[in-house]
């Protein structure tokens, strides 16, 4: 048996696809879906049942014996996120928890970190390099940055851990079931959208040097890169470590505009828009993993380029009335 929590969201689901598309269909959801369309993205997965967040605490006892991993995606992802009493309980305290579950009854545990961890980008983007000189520029990260601090003190004192542990910085994470997401949602998913219904798209300008309008760098990776993975990690269980998971190549926000263009089969149309002076003094101008701790790890796949996951994407999911993965 396998749990995904955050399995009807966004990464999770596409989890749980890549699962069924692996024979494995006993899979518990964990979610708080409300009055959200997530439910959408459960309706051609095969599981064995929905718990609501609040409920599977209090059942995770009877789980016990019967799990093989645990894959956690389940968190407030909102960087806008202002009440931090709330991050601490839902994404570092719930996941403490999960992970002592897993050591105790012998499952695998895999995480979601996040790349908001490195904050402005001043001390690298490197997975191996020591994770207590970074600062989060919010909320979010820095509750997830808790976590990964939490995991490092426990691995230190030689507590007892999961028998495989895994946590991945995802870097910007694109494609299919992100949907329901709102302002949360990829660059690309506004893109379709705003090409749609106006013809163009508007990117910020620049207001750093050595960076042209519309250049700002972003680590963009698509999600069924990510599913490949944790496939990995399942079929290799002696691995075990916090890992970047990007491309390990930046991209600018101009190429993914083009590249959406290119896929919706329309003449680029970009126009450059003031940044909100709110965002200028702590907008991150570049992101780009480093990836060679996982490619040591043993993980060979060539990850999608930006031009064809932005292809696979446009086209085969919403052109087709955001269909679902």
């Amino acid at each position: 048996m396998v749990i995904v929590t955050g399995g009807a969201g966004f990464i999770g689901s596409c989890i749980v696809r890549a699962l069924n598309d692996k024979g494995i269909e006993d899979i518990i959801i964990v979610d708080n879906i409300r009055e959200t369309d997530k439910w959408m993205n459960m309706r051609n997965k095969k599981y064995l049942e929905y718990i609501h967040r609040d409920d599977f605490l209090p059942r995770l006892s009877e789980f016990a014996g019967k799990v093989t991993h645990v894959i956690h995606m389940g968190a407030c992802s909102a960087t806008t996120e202002r009440n931090f009493d709330f991050l601490y309980k839902n994404n570092f305290e719930y996941t403490k928890t999960l992970w002592r579950f897993c050591a105790r009854t012998g499952a695998s545990f895999i995480y979601a970190s996040s790349a908001a961890t490195y904050g402005d980008g001043s001390e690298g983007f490197s997975d191996e390099e020591d994770i207590k000189r970074l600062r989060p520029l919010n909320g979010y990260g820095y509750s997830k940055q808790l976590f990964d601090l939490w995991v490092e003190k426990e691995l230190a004192a030689g507590e007892s851990v999961p028998h495989q542990h895994v946590g991945f910085k995802f870097f910007n994470v694109y494609g299919p079931n992100e949907y329901f997401k709102g302002t949360m949602a990829s660059v690309i998913f506004h893109t379709f959208n705003d090409v749609n219904r106006t013809g163009k798209k508007g990117l910020f300008k620049s207001y750093k040097e050595g960076y042209e309008d519309g250049g700002q760098l972003r680590d963009f990776v698509y999600v069924k890169d990510l599913c490949k993975v944790i496939m990995f990690m399942i079929d290799n269980p002696e691995v075990s470590g916090l890992f970047n998971l990007g491309t390990g190549k930046a991209r600018s926000f101009r190429d993914l505009a083009l590249a959406t263009f290119a896929a919706m089969g329309k003449e680029p149309n970009i126009e450059y828009i003031e940044m909100p002076e709110t965002l200028r003094g702590k907008y991150q101008y570049y992101t780009q993993a480093t990836m060679d701790k996982l490619r040591r790890a043993g993980y060979t796949e060539p990850f999608y380029s930006l031009e064809d996951g932005a292809k696979d994407y446009v086209q085969n999911y919403l052109m087709k009335n955001y269909e679902t993965y």
